[in-house]
C-alpha cells in the first residue's frame, strides 16, 4: 500500500515531467530563423523586416548569418540597420526583369545580406532589422533562405520551403503578402513587432505552451495533495 509521502512524490514527478516536456516542445518549435512581422500587404512601402536568429547549439556561438532575398520577386530599396558588433554586407544583383516604381524603373536589387563579426551565444538570439522601399505586388509570399554558421564550423541551412501540412525540418523564413492597403503597414506588422522584433504569433505559441506546462504541473500537485488528504482520512477510519 502506498504511503502519503510516496503518493506525493509520484504525483509531483509526473507533473514535473509533463511540464518539462511541454516547455521543451515550445523551445524546439521556435528554434529556427524567422521573419517578423509574418505578413505585409502586397506592394507595401517603407517598412521594416526583422530576422530573428536564435542560437540552438550549446557548445558553439553563431558567428555569421546569410539571408538570401528573392530576385524573381525583388525587394526594392533595401537598407540595413547598424547592429552592435556585427558587419553587414549587401550583395546587389542585376534583375532579369526590371521593376517599375513611382520613382522610376529599378534594374538592380539586393540578393543577399551577410551579417558577420558578432556572436550569438547559447540560449540567446539576435534581431537583424532590414528596411525596404517597396515589396512586390505580384506574389503571395516571399521566401528568405538563410544560412546560419557556428563557431565550430557547423552550418544550419534554413532553406526548406513549406508546402502545406507539417512544417519542414529546416524551414526558411517566409513572409506572407496579402491583399490590402499598400500605403500602410497591416495591423499584424505595426508598432514594435516590426521595429524591435517583439515576439509575434510563433513566439506567442511558445509562451502559450510554456504556460500550459505550468498549469499541468499545478494540477499534478493539486492531485497529489488530494491523494494525501484522502489517504490520511482512510487511515483514521
Amino acid at each position: 500500500m502506498s504511503t502519503p509521502r510516496l503518493t506525493l512524490r509520484r504525483a509531483a514527478t509526473v507533473a514535473s515531467v509533463a511540464a518539462t516536456s511541454v516547455v521543451l516542445a515550445a523551445g524546439v518549435a521556435s528554434a529556427h530563423v524567422t521573419v517578423h512581422p509574418e505578413s505585409y500587404a502586397r506592394g507595401a512601402t517603407d517598412g521594416v523586416l526583422t530576422f530573428r536568429v536564435p542560437n540552438e547549439e550549446d557548445g558553439a556561438a553563431t558567428t555569421k548569418v546569410q539571408v538570401f532575398l528573392p530576385t524573381d520577386h525583388p525587394v526594392v530599396g533595401v537598407l540595413v540597420h547598424p547592429q552592435d558588433g556585427w558587419t553587414a554586407k549587401v550583395t546587389i544583383t542585376k534583375l532579369k526583369t526590371p521593376v517599375k516604381t513611382d520613382d522610376g524603373t529599378i534594374t538592380e536589387a539586393a540578393s543577399e545580406i551577410t551579417f558577420s563579426g558578432g556572436r550569438i551565444g547559447a540560449g540567446q538570439y539576435e534581431d537583424f532589422d532590414v528596411a525596404f522601399g517597396q515589396l512586390p505586388d505580384d506574389t503571395g509570399r516571399l521566401t528568405f533562405k538563410t544560412l546560419q554558421t557556428y563557431s565550430d564550423g557547423k552550418v544550419a541551412r534554413w532553406i526548406e520551403v513549406p508546402a502545406g501540412g507539417d512544417e519542414p525540418e529546416n524551414p526558411a523564413p517566409v513572409l506572407k503578402l496579402t491583399a490590402g492597403d499598400t500605403a500602410t503597414t497591416p495591423a499584424s506588422a505595426t508598432d514594435k513587432s516590426a521595429v524591435t522584433g517583439t515576439a509575434t504569433a510563433s513566439d506567442g505559441t511558445a509562451r502559450g505552451l510554456g504556460i500550459a506546462g505550468l498549469v499541468v504541473g499545478a494540477l499534478g500537485l493539486a492531485a497529489a495533495a488530494f491523494a494525501i488528504v484522502r489517504s490520511r482520512g482512510g487511515a483514521r477510519t
